[in-house]
């Protein structure tokens, strides 16, 4: 954007060019830095107006805004009739303003053209929309809240400060189960600044491993006090918060959207307390109706048990045990004569036929032709049936039906054949 303020030219013409030694003196700095907020266009802000004193018959009236969540504040000008007459100290607005820049004393501040009240209605329409989109993120899914623990280590509580919510969650709490233990963070609830308060005091607790579960409690208010509660970065560290969150505050009508982000909601911080520890006295109540069940289960099945043993030991075999075993040693004393006859049978036919098998054996054994008088001669290669397979002077081995003989051959005879 070419400058409409001209930088003389013994000086760097760029702020960025600037240093120790040739450095802007300051009426230029303020005029530039008013050539800058000048540029700008209207815009509509929201605040809260923490001062306005009417001034009678002045043209121009001031007040200060300031942030509804940060300690952040700026000055407002506005011509007298356009001031609308609702507008007071502490109330929610909307202003059409052009920022504007003072150079005598190097203050910013707000000219405004127009001014709204923020009605409640307003409020509430901007809430369901927060409410929507929300939604749409998945944040009020009932998937991913935590349970609560059946019997919390530690409870961190955040509420406001010498209140009775802080009374009715932890009186209430004891009385159900008095070794409950607590760490409680009393904190701004409402009003400019709570947001901050209860976020620092949720981070704090959330990242105290004994904490097993977080309360924030307050005792109702009217829409406008509730508001902290529907702030969205409250309700997204709820949400995203690694112990399980309660939103205990009692109201009536439009709930503060916490609610629906938080894992458990709790109509009220006495109701809060129900939730978060078990009645040691219906516990033991519990234990002993537990314990008078059990027993009568017990002796029931006990019983039942007795009479199964009656049946059972009523049965043939275990009322006369003896009669088994005589049947028993009767089927055995037939079996093993069963057993005797058989092998004696087997035996008789084995034998018989063994002998038949050694007579044709030995009716073919060379032995028999042996005891007849015949030898069997043998040389070196074998057996010697053919005269023509000896020569003079060879020795033969003979074998006899008894014995054998080593004999020395003299004579060889061919071609004759011997019936």
């Amino acid at each position: 954007m070419a400058s409409r303020i001209p930088v003389p030219a013994e000086l760097p013409q760029q702020a960025a060019l600037t240093s120790p030694d040739h450095p802007w003196p300051l009426r230029l700095l303020s005029a530039k830095i008013k050539e800058y907020i000048s540029a700008m266009s209207r815009l509509w802000v929201e605040g809260e107006v923490i001062t306005l004193q009417r001034r009678p018959g002045a043209k121009v009236q001031f007040l200060t805004l300031r942030d509804l969540d940060a300690n952040n504040s700026i000055t407002v000008k506005i011509l007298s009739f356009l001031l609308p007459d609702s507008v007071e100290s502490g109330s929610r607005v909307v202003v059409c303003a052009k920022p504007d820049f003072y150079e005598g004393n190097g203050s910013l501040s707000l000219w405004a053209d127009e001014i709204r009240p923020v009605g409640l209605g307003d409020i509430l329409a901007r809430l369901e929309m927060l409410k929507k989109q929300l939604a749409s993120e998945g944040l009020f899914d009932p998937r991913r809240k935590q349970p609560l623990p059946f019997l919390p280590q530690k409870i961190g509580l955040i509420c406001g400060r010498n209140t009775k919510a802080k009374e009715d969650v932890e009186v209430n709490a004891r009385l159900r189960w008095p070794s409950v233990a607590f760490d409680t963070r009393e904190v701004q609830v409402q009003g400019n600044g709570a947001v901050d308060a209860m976020l620092e005091a949720l981070a704090a607790l959330d990242a105290r491993p004994e904490v097993d579960v977080i309360v924030l409690a307050r005792g109702g208010g009217s829409v406008e006090d509730l508001l902290p509660f529907s702030d969205e970065r409250l309700v997204r560290a709820a949400a995203s918060a690694h112990t399980p969150v309660v939103s205990a505050i009692g109201h009536e009508g439009d709930s503060p959207i916490l609610d629906l982000a938080a894992d458990v909601r709790a109509s009220t911080p006495t109701d809060a307390a129900k939730l978060l520890v078990p009645d040691v006295s219906e516990e033991y109540a519990g234990i002993a109706e537990a314990r008078v069940r059990m027993r009568n289960a017990l002796g029931a099945r006990l019983t039942q048990a007795g009479r199964e043993l009656d049946a059972i030991l009523a049965r043939p075999p275990f009322a006369r045990p003896q009669t088994m075993i005589d049947v028993r040693e009767s089927d055995l004393s037939s079996l093993r004569l069963w057993l005797r006859n058989h092998m004696r049978r087997a035996l008789d036919s084995s034998a018989a036929e063994q002998s038949n098998l050694l007579s044709r054996l030995r009716a073919l054994s060379p032995q028999a032709t042996l005891d007849r008088g015949y030898s069997i001669l043998r040389d070196n290669a074998g057996i010697v049936t053919d005269a023509q397979n000896v020569s003079v002077g060879q020795n033969l081995h003979a074998i006899l039906s008894s014995g054998s003989l080593e004999l020395g051959v003299t004579t060889v005879h061919e071609g004759e054949r011997h019936g």
